[in-house]
């Protein structure tokens, strides 16, 4: 499928999606908009709330500088709708005549308290996907409750597994819940819409921040049902592997941060152990006891403290010889089963992400800049990506919608600016 321009067009070009989210689902929205769908970010008169989360660019505490707002709502259009009251809400309801997608993370009952809710706009438009976000789902006895990122992150039970054993647990530095819960929110929006264009009729997609946390937690859900016994906090160590108790180390430090390697079992360990041990042997730092292990029978399930803690005192020692990049490029060619812990910087740095050609120098014009930005999650052979724009200012494209799109005049629309409509 091609452009105007002859050009592959992106993925979902045709469509267009109204955004109602505030941050639990920013990313929903930016997803979207990465796979070329429209995407119209809708903010109350005085923005989003959000626009005041920092951290801000240079420190100033503005709302067209917050670096949360500029990463999750790039590629959008940007306008402006109070949707409390009836005339924000008629226009509403046009907006949603000309969409294909909706998506909203507002309290369970907000959005059909102003008639704007899946079965009243379903009513009117049967072929909308209708995506809602909240803490815990539109039905059951939590639906009501309050939520946010460290509520749903605890009460998933996440929390619970991070952080040291003999301390309170931990949350992770970046807000996961959003994260987490958008990208299913946006995998659900689409296979709605894959039912719609089998069926010609739109679905309910209810996403909850608590449910999103599952996949989260790897293999804790299913743990009390393979071995009756609850998974616990362990720090930097790997717990419910043997059945003797054995902690294996996950997180050893290196000279420039920290690597993750765990002794597997296993076919698979079997290789990575005797390709680490081969690669020490190199460097005059594999005992001998360990240069002949058999690691045929080496059964982690089996496995006690003394040998995990033998095997892991040369290892240990070994990766604390090394940077991060050597251990990263090494194990690669090695097959070796670990990876370097990335900083920031490392993953800006990054010679596969700069290979694949992932960063995008994203203008700013207001701020006579270009920052770079990611790029698509992934890349689709036939289709191209729209070139990346910063996350809409303010009312941004008013104009643009209402006017060139929507029909209205300019009077009308100064005169909703003037009711403070939009």
């Amino acid at each position: 499928m091609a452009d105007e321009t002859g050009r592959a067009a992106a993925l979902l070009s045709p469509y267009r999606v109204l955004d109602l989210t505030q941050e639990d689902g920013w990313l929903c929205g930016r997803l979207l908009a990465d796979l070329g769908a429209d995407v119209v970010k809708i903010e109350p008169p005085d923005g989003d709330p959000g626009r005041w989360h920092g951290p801000f660019y240079h420190d100033q505490v503005d709302p067209e500088k917050s670096l949360p707002w500029w990463a999750y709502n790039a590629n959008k259009r940007g306008i402006t709708l109070d949707l409390d009251t009836p005339g924000g809400q008629a226009l509403f309801r046009r907006l949603a005549h000309k969409a294909d997608f909706v998506i909203e993370s507002y309290a369970p009952g907000y959005m059909a308290a102003r008639g704007l809710g899946f079965q009243d706009l379903h009513g009117l438009f049967p072929q909308l996907v209708y995506t809602s976000i909240t803490p815990f789902g539109q039905t059951g006895p939590y639906a009501a409750y309050h939520g946010s990122d460290l509520i749903a992150i605890a009460m998933s039970g996440f929390m619970n597994l991070v952080g040291e054993p003999d301390r309170p647990p931990l949350r992770a530095i970046l807000p996961q819940a959003p994260m987490w819960t958008s990208m299913y929110a946006a995998s659900g929006t689409l296979l709605a819409h894959h039912y719609r264009r089998k069926t010609g009729q739109g679905q309910h997609v209810d996403a909850s921040l608590q449910a999103g946390m599952l996949w989260a937690l790897a293999n804790a859900p299913s743990f009390w049902t393979l071995s009756q016994q609850d998974l616990v906090r362990a720090g930097t160590q790997i717990v419910g592997r043997s059945i003797h108790g054995a902690r294996m180390q996950a997180i050893s430090p290196c000279r420039d941060g920290y690597i993750n390697f765990i002794i597997y079992g296993g076919e698979a360990g079997k290789h990575s152990n005797q390709a680490m041990v081969a690669w020490m042997a190199e460097r005059g730092m594999a005992p001998d006891w360990l240069k002949e292990k058999d690691w045929d029978k080496f059964n982690v399930a089996t496995s006690t403290q003394e040998e995990i803690d033998a095997i892991e005192k040369p290892f240990s020692a070994f990766l604390a010889t090394l940077t991060k990049e050597e251990f990263g490029n090494e194990s690669a060619k090695r097959g070796i089963l670990g990876y370097p812990v990335n900083n920031a910087r490392d993953i800006l740095e990054d010679p596969q992400l700069a290979a694949r050609d992932f960063w995008k120098p994203v203008e700013h014009p207001e701020l006579h800049a270009a920052f770079k930005y990611p790029g698509r999650f992934a890349k689709f052979s036939g289709s191209e990506p729209r070139d990346g724009r910063r996350a809409p200012c303010i009312g941004q494209h008013n104009d643009q919608v209402y006017v060139n799109e929507l029909g209205l005049s300019k009077q009308e629309l100064a005169s909703l600016r003037q009711d403070r409509v939009v």
